[in-house]
């Protein structure tokens, strides 16, 4: 199986210029003396998360003819998310003029629902364990193009520049930290950390209640957990398994995963907002959890934690920070 390069990742973010914005690294004076701490604060994409790096990369490869029949014919672009991928694919399809049909869980925060047909996208609501079948079939239907949330090299691709603005920006970075779920952000930032800061070590972190991809990890193959299981976490992003594609990149590129509680995941998002005014969703503050409560776990040292998303409802964030 081939695995997204770093050559593939220069190129997305060429496509992505423009698109997306360059999220700055932001210290953490807070933060423990021997492991300085520095956020990159993907929470402040227009979608309100990374997803947007690889959505607009895959409908930036998109050939132009292939574009344009599929806003001639009503075609367009398909794709499932509970949410953040989306609103990146919701943005991304306006901003080329395609169509765009979107399935999403029911249970979806209404936030995201609402940011997604924000951009002008149909948005299919369905069972969790249903959303892939009703995407594979609304593509049968329209004859549209398909643009999965992480299974594909062009989203691992667009994921990875955040990992290529940490090295860029850091080059003596000595630990990252980034959520895992279906594992394109992890794949992509990883791929371009460990290629560029050979010295970094990169650690995915995933909620207990979902911890697929470390079981999968421990076993050397992917474990599949049921659906329902994984539906139990507060950090609904994180609530898909890796593809054998992601998979195989999170073999590579990581060098460990610890998993996290819910109640240490709401408490990192009240850190976020009270300590650095940043509002974090429960999947964006899955890794500064691991970082405030799994120490013993982790290499010491100048640390990056990536915080992925801040699409959270109001009355959520509300309960959280009390």
């Amino acid at each position: 199986m081939q695995l997204v390069s770093l050559d593939d990742i220069r190129t997305a973010a060429d496509r992505v210029r423009g698109e997306v914005l360059r999220t700055p690294l932001l210290s953490a004076p807070w933060a423990d003396a021997d492991r300085p701490l520095w956020l990159k604060p993907e929470n402040l994409q227009p979608i309100g998360a990374f997803k947007l790096r690889g959505a607009s990369n895959a409908l930036a490869a998109l050939d132009d003819r292939t574009r344009r029949q599929g806003v001639a014919k009503g075609q367009g672009v398909v794709a499932y998310s509970s949410g953040n991928h989306a609103q990146a694919v919701a943005r991304a399809a306006q901003r080329f003029g395609v169509p765009a049909h979107i399935v999403m869980p029911e249970g979806t925060p209404q936030v995201k629902i609402d940011g997604t047909r924000l951009y002008g996208a149909e948005v299919v609501l369905v069972p969790l364990a249903e959303r892939e079948s009703t995407a594979f079939r609304l593509v049968d239907e329209l004859g549209a193009a398909l643009v999965p949330p992480f299974d594909h090299p062009d989203i691992i691709a667009g994921q990875g520049t955040a990992g290529l603005e940490i090295a860029d920006d850091f080059p003596d970075v000595e630990l990252v930290l980034v959520p895992v779920s279906g594992g394109g952000l992890a794949s992509g930032v990883g791929t371009a950390v460990k290629a560029l800061c050979p010295n970094a070590a990169v650690y995915g972190v995933e909620p207990e209640l979902a911890a697929d991809a470390a079981d999968s990890l421990r076993a050397g193959h992917v474990v599949e957990w049921p659906v329902a299981d994984r539906a139990r976490t507060v950090a609904d992003g994180l609530r898909a398994q890796p593809t054998e594609l992601t998979f195989a990149h999170l073999r590579a590129v990581l060098d460990g995963i610890v998993t996290v509680t819910d109640d240490e995941i709401c408490e990192a998002m009240r850190v976020l907002a009270t300590r650095n005014r940043l509002i974090a969703e429960p999947s964006g503050a899955v890794p500064l959890a691991a970082y405030l409560h799994r120490s013993g776990e982790l290499p010491r040292g100048r640390t990056v934690v990536v915080v992925s998303g801040g699409n959270v409802d109001r009355a959520m964030l509300a309960d959280v920070l009390g």
